[in-house]
């Protein structure tokens, strides 16, 4: 999740500055770039604990140890909350999961590149405190009472909001891990065409990204479960967006359904004020009861936009947010799954094509069934999902040739889509073999994946 935003204070006058906001981030196509995030759970590595805040094997000394590589401190209060350089991040996430927020890059060689730096430094200092870092999509071990809260004051807000939205909130915030990557439009028409075709495909990344079957140290039924556990976390923030697909969806439509959300928080003075369940429109009329006749700036929508969480969410850019966390390989086949599929215009067609005829019923379904049968499960024309996925990766692979983005060893970016191929050609998703070895060698335990799968 997103540290306040920063930017100028500008007062909102009126709902034509937010539709514009929207509209300012499209770009020429030179100027795309590729913004990818993960989150990762730390762990004791005798205990197999999660961390704590505070502590010589804590979250606190794990982002003092990153400063040692220029890393600069971002404060709330008294706590370092965050980690800043050049034009990316290290961020808490409410259970502590640690989270790498890239910079806006030009290839997929320079994102992996970077994934591989992070994870090297996280590796380097982890191993100085004794902790490690693992890529799933659910904790695998710890309940939510063993789990720490780490010291943000959005947190707080959440915390005590979200349980009266859905069941799962607090399993989302403390026990859940992604990998997302942030892409661009360059108009708005380019905008609705990639909103469409990559909010239909999410579930083929849920599929493929599959990495979530443990739940207190047992199996519990699904393939994602970080997938199931936003079916009923907030209705008013998550889900498909069935309007995106309607006649006249636009940047205007995606700010009125922004602004019919209701809000968290207001961010004042380096802290944060309740304003959960409260209306922006309320704010923007001088009548919200958190901060009575003040009026939002653009920072404070900024942060609102924040706070929603559909399988594909808008700001200035486009963000995938279907797939569990993984292990590295996976980490960069995510944004490759992306670029490959949005970035080039005969890629965009194919794609489009696929998905064009489904009906929102049918997105729903797909959505619903992937998270427990994954590549087994059935598409509106009677395949399965491991054959849609087969064609999904094809086009990918395509675009990401037509890109011509190469390494300095002349080579272009499908490799980075290899680790998918896989799992469709075999058939088995991440969290089938973890699955797997859990009934066999590893005799019904769970204590082996934080061996054999941290980072």
């Amino acid at each position: 999740m997103s540290g306040p935003a920063k930017g100028d204070a500008i007062e909102i006058a009126n709902k034509t500055q937010l539709v514009e906001f929207a509209e300012s981030g499209c770009k020429p196509i030179e100027k795309w770039r590729i913004g990818t995030e993960h989150e990762k759970f730390g762990f004791n590595l005798e205990t197999l604990e999660p961390l704590p805040y505070g502590g010589p094997s804590g979250i606190k000394a794990m982002l003092e140890g990153l400063q040692a590589f220029g890393w600069q401190p971002v404060m709330e209060g008294d706590n370092v909350i965050a980690l800043s350089m050049n034009g990316h991040s290290v961020s808490l996430e409410p259970g502590g999961q640690l989270e790498l927020s890239g910079e806006a890059l030009e290839n997929l060689h320079q994102t992996c590149s970077e994934v591989h730096t992070h994870l090297a430094q996280v590796r380097e200092v982890g191993d100085k405190i004794g902790v490690g870092f693992l890529g799933l999509g659910f904790s695998p071990k710890w309940t939510l009472e063993e789990t720490p809260i780490m010291p943000k004051g959005r947190y707080d807000i959440m915390r005590a909001y979200m349980p009266t939205r859905g069941q799962h909130g607090l399993d989302m915030m403390l026990r859940s891990c992604t990998v997302q990557v942030n892409l661009d439009y360059g108009s708005e028409a380019d905008m609705i065409k990639k909103f469409r075709t990559s909010l239909a495909l999410q579930p083929v990344a849920t599929a493929l990204f599959a990495n979530s079957p443990f739940t207190e140290g047992k199996p519990n039924g699904h393939l994602s479960h970080r997938s199931y556990i936003w079916t009923d976390t907030d209705p008013d923030r998550t889900g498909m967006l069935p309007f995106v697909f309607e006649d006249g969806f636009s940047f205007e439509q995606y700010v009125d359904y922004a602004l019919d959300v209701p809000m968290y928080f207001v961010y004042r003075d380096g802290k944060y004020i309740d304003a959960s369940g409260q209306s922006f429109r309320d704010f923007m009329d001088g009548n919200l009861p958190a901060l009575p006749g003040e009026r939002p700036n653009m920072v404070d929508w900024d942060n609102h936009l924040t706070t929603l969480f559909p399988e594909v969410r808008m700001k200035r850019f486009l963000e995938m947010r279907g797939a569990d966390g993984g292990p590295w390989r996976r980490l960069c086949a995510l944004p490759a799954l992306w670029v490959g599929l949005l970035y080039d215009d005969a890629a965009l067609n194919a794609a489009w094509d696929l998905v064009k005829d489904w009906t929102a019923e049918d997105r729903q379904a797909l959505r619903d069934g992937v998270i427990t049968t994954a590549l087994a499960t059935r598409t509106p024309d009677g395949r399965t999902m491991r054959d849609l996925a087969h064609d999904v990766l094809e086009i990918a692979t395509e675009g990401l040739k037509a890109r011509k983005r190469l390494d300095s060893f002349g080579g272009d970016e499908t490799h980075f889509l290899n680790a998918l191929k896989v799992i469709v050609e075999t058939g088995e998703t991440p969290a089938e073999e973890l699955l797997r070895k859990y009934n066999g060698e590893w005799e019904h335990s769970v204590d082996p994946v934080f061996r054999e799968y941290a980072y």
